[in-house]
């Protein structure tokens, strides 16, 4: 099925739909599209479904940081023994081997600012490995995932002047 990708894509972009939406916007069979998916779920190639939340329009407190981790690679195991350590803990959201001036970034979140700070000095900087850590905040999201979060700022032309109506 040449649909395979854009099945892909289609369920990045939405995955609220259904097969039946996705057959009809392929003009494909139903099936071959559940077929599809199943396999691709099977092989590991789809790992999950989730929804984008915009926190700050919630009364929920949350704060999020970028944490870059300088590593020293274990023996056999390279970064990810290392990695597998980091990903353990509730308060990680995602875990990247990077290149360049960090080996791993680390996506944290937490009530606060405070008990992210305290996360990375009491739980993630004490783990053996770990060289040094640099936390950068998250102060505001302009897209997340490929979604455009509804922000209050004036659009901007592709000149970087303010647009004036």
């Amino acid at each position: 099925m040449e649909n395979k990708e854009r099945i892909l894509k289609l369920l990045e972009e939405d995955a609220t739909l259904t097969t039946s939406q996705i057959a009809v916007m392929l003009d494909a069979e139903e099936e071959e599209v559940k077929s599809a998916i199943k396999q691709y779920e099977k092989e590991g190639v789809i790992n999950g479904y989730r929804a984008l939340i915009n926190w700050d329009k919630t009364p929920v407190a949350k704060a999020s940081a970028l944490i870059e981790l300088r590593v020293t690679p274990q023996r056999n195991t390279g970064f990810d023994e290392i990695a597998a350590r980091v990903m353990g803990f509730p308060e990680v959201e995602s875990v990247y081997l990077m290149s360049g001036g960090y080996d791993l970034a680390v996506m944290v979140s937490a009530k606060t600012m405070q008990e992210v700070a305290l996360f990375v000095a009491k739980r993630l900087a004490p783990i053996e490995g770990i060289l040094s850590t640099a936390t950068h905040f998250v102060l505001s999201r302009y897209k997340d995932g490929g979604v455009v979060y509804d922000t209050e700022y004036e659009e901007i032309d592709e000149r970087g002047s303010n647009l004036i109506d």
